[in-house]
């Protein structure tokens, strides 16, 4: 008699993982619950699966990925399926598609979801592991697609009577800022900013008091490079490098802290001596 086919089933509702698991169990599968990114990654790495079934959002926006990136990494074999109750974002179920087997649409109804399993169990095959990038890549890779996120973000102080500054200086100055950020984070250390970045702080500083940006303004606008920077590393998190991912982000936050601190500087000094 073969094994029952073993499914890890990943949903922060606890009715969800009350439900669904028990239909699965009723079809002769063997099913673990997780409620949690840390509960699914503990089951991952000491128990064999055939199928993960995670939802998109546990917790927070896109963690599913995080679980999904951990299973193809551990257990390549493993068919992964994504829950999403979101079916109109079209652009998003086009990328989630190329990182799992199938995504299927909350509430999923037990017949379809036992034959996406099926199917995908007949026709699976190792994933092929996409090769580790370190933040640092992953920013100097997507410098345009941060830079344009960045700019959609500041237009709304762009408008404003009092400010001068264009689109593409904007744009231009956020590009220059990236490239910069990417090379501090790959030389792994926060404080000292590298001379690139702190003539950047500085000018941007003065350049923004000129342009009639207040010190808030600044605090608003590091606020957009982070959210961002943020964005893109979302949208990457399968190729990210996970287990440097936390110090990478720490060492961002600290790096943008600093930056802020030198540009509200030299925005002050002005202001004074003005």
């Amino acid at each position: 008699m073969s094994e029952p086919v073993k499914i890890l089933f990943v949903d922060d509702e606890p009715a969800i993982r009350l439900s669904v698991p028990a239909i699965l169990k009723i079809h002769g599968f063997d099913v673990v619950t997780a409620g949690s990114v840390g509960q699914a990654i503990q089951e991952i790495s000491t128990k064999p699966f055939d199928v993960l079934i995670s939802d998109l959002n546990i917790g927070n926006p896109g963690d599913g990925f995080t679980v999904v990136s951990a299973m193809r990494r551990t257990q390549p074999n493993c068919v992964t399926l994504i829950l999403t109750g979101f079916p109109a974002f079209e652009t998003a179920l086009q990328a989630i598609r190329s990182q799992v087997d199938d995504y299927l649409i909350k509430p999923a109804g037990a017949e379809k979801l036992v034959t996406a399993i099926e199917q995908h169990l007949q026709s699976r095959r190792p994933h092929l592991l996409v090769p580790l990038k370190r933040i640092a890549s992953i920013l100097r890779e997507n410098v345009d697609v941060i830079a344009d996120d960045i700019l959609r973000n500041e237009r709304k102080i762009l408008q404003l009577p009092r400010i001068h500054l264009s689109e593409e200086e904007c744009r231009r100055n956020a590009e220059e800022f990236v490239r910069a950020l990417a090379s501090q984070v790959e030389k792994g250390i926060a404080d000292p900013l590298s001379p690139k970045l702190i003539d950047l702080s500085t000018s941007h500083g003065r350049a923004r008091y000129r342009q009639g940006y207040s010190a808030p303004m600044l605090v608003e606008e590091n606020c957009m490079i982070c959210s961002a920077i943020l964005h893109c590393l979302h949208e990457n998190l399968l190729s990210a490098d996970v287990s440097n991912l936390i110090p990478d982000l720490q060492l961002i936050t600290t790096v943008l802290h600093t930056m802020l601190r030198e540009a509200i500087s030299a925005h002050g000094s002005i202001e004074q001596v003005a």
